[in-house]
């Protein structure tokens, strides 16, 4: 049996279609490319946009087409929230929404056995209160890099977003779940793991752990040559000082995902966003007061209803100040059940598309402002891919750094210290320099 997996939307999505797809791998199945025939299809969906349900509902009529008599098993976000508009697709046969996942191979093995049937669950948000362990991964695709959730569900309730009512409540993972899942891991040869979750700074809040600190004072201890990457950290959760604290832990990238979402005061509010755009910088200085080339990444939204040239200019100057070395832009999208779709002054896809290319090019400012701050630095880089006769990797602090192809102590999979030089394409060009410099 052949069984292909798609997978839309975050990291976390594409952790746990990691682990389907191991279920599925120990199960005997043949594991195949998602753009060709199979005899089953795990969809895992996205909400968070509406394009995001569109190409949900694209790729299970592909499936579909592709094959008509496979087992199209539907799951995922999109799925959690609107149920009877998936179930309703021609060809779906399975339907659960963000739990369930664990019985997904199962319900596929009994849907080959009863062909024609159909078998539709998905718990509403109140019964959406445990954290459903998928089980162990021991191996992804890719070599290099390992995604790790950690946790699930969101209590922030940001006016924009539908994901806490697709999510459900805050829960963490098992501590001792996830140290044998990095340490296996590790052992196999991954040599960074991304922590992620829903809202990866809630980590520990329901089990009393404090935060996510402990859990990173665990891994820390994890034997190996190895680097920890946060997916993310809200500024609704921690402070400059909580941030400024996970610095202690050696094998933490001096990197960090600080969600913005917005720089102007009056748009964070109606976000429901607490902090302010000083906080916000405050968090960045004070990181920067430890390592003046820590990076920061951040997601902005452009077109939040009401949002003005004023509050566009905020969210500019606050990519400026910050000194982000990666900026997402997302134009706002409307999401029915949310407090801003019932919003007065909904901004024209038009003025979101003229304040978009503005802010990615402010993005693109800064993060070329900050790579040349960092010529120069001798930085550890894990090199991943060979691309165009280059070896190329990114440094604990997300740099993309190209070297030669061919140069020694340059070997994806593995680290080096390496000295960054001029801007080349989308990062800059590094010199690989003794381990000990």
């Amino acid at each position: 049996m052949k069984a292909a997996f798609y997978t839309l939307g975050c990291k976390v999505n594409q952790y746990e279609t990691e682990a389907i797809r191991e279920q599925f791998r120990q199960a005997g199945y043949e594991i195949v490319q998602e753009d060709g025939p199979a005899d089953v299809y795990v969809v895992n969906t996205c909400t968070v946009t509406n394009m995001a349900d569109r190409k949900s509902r694209q790729f299970i009529r592909k499936a579909h087409k592709q094959n008509p008599d496979a087992v199209i098993a539907v799951t995922g976000c999109y799925a959690e929230m609107d149920k009877d508009a998936v179930s309703a697709i021609e060809g779906v046969s399975i339907v659960t929404g963000t739990d369930g996942k664990s019985c997904i191979l199962e319900k596929v093995e009994k849907m080959l056995k009863e062909k024609g049937s159909s078998d539709v669950e998905v718990k509403p948000y109140e019964e959406l209160d445990r954290y459903e362990e998928l089980g162990i991964i021991t191996e992804m695709e890719g070599r290099t890099r390992a995604f790790i959730k950690i946790e699930e569900g969101c209590d922030r309730f940001c006016s924009y977003c539908i994901i806490p009512f697709a999510r459900g409540k805050v829960r963490s993972r098992s501590r001792d779940e996830i140290v044998e899942e990095v340490t296996g891991l590790v052992s196999r040869g991954y040599r960074e793991i991304v922590l992620t979750g829903i809202n990866t700074a809630l980590y520990g809040t329901d089990l009393g752990y404090g935060g996510i600190a402990p859990l990173i004072e665990a891994l820390d201890n994890v034997p190996g040559d190895f680097r920890i990457r946060l997916s993310s950290l809200e500024p609704t959760v921690i402070d400059a000082d909580y941030a400024a604290g996970l610095l202690k832990y050696r094998k933490l990238c001096h990197h960090l995902h600080l969600s913005a979402q917005s720089g102007s005061d009056r748009i964070l509010k109606s976000m429901n966003r607490h902090y302010t755009h000083d906080d916000y910088v405050g968090i960045v200085k004070r990181l920067r007061e430890e390592d003046p080339y820590y990076g920061i990444s951040a997601d902005i939204i452009v077109g939040f209803p009401g949002e003005d040239e004023s509050d566009l200019e905020d969210s500019k100057r606050l990519i400026a100040e910050s000194e982000l070395v990666k900026t997402h832009v997302f134009k706002y999208s409307v999401r029915k059940g949310t407090r801003a779709a019932s919003m007065p002054d909904q901004v024209d896809d038009m003025t979101k598309t003229k304040g978009s290319r503005e802010v990615i090019a402010e993005g693109v400012k800064a993060e070329l402002g900050f790579m040349k701050k960092c010529e120069g630095q001798v930085r550890r880089v894990l090199f991943e891919r060979e691309e165009r006769g280059m070896i190329t990797g990114y440094t604990d602090n997300y740099i993309k750094v190209y070297v030669s192809a061919g140069s020694e102590g340059a070997s994806p999979g593995e680290f080096a210290s390496v000295k960054l030089g001029e801007l080349y394409s989308d990062g800059v060009k590094g010199e690989v320099v003794p381990e000990n410099i």
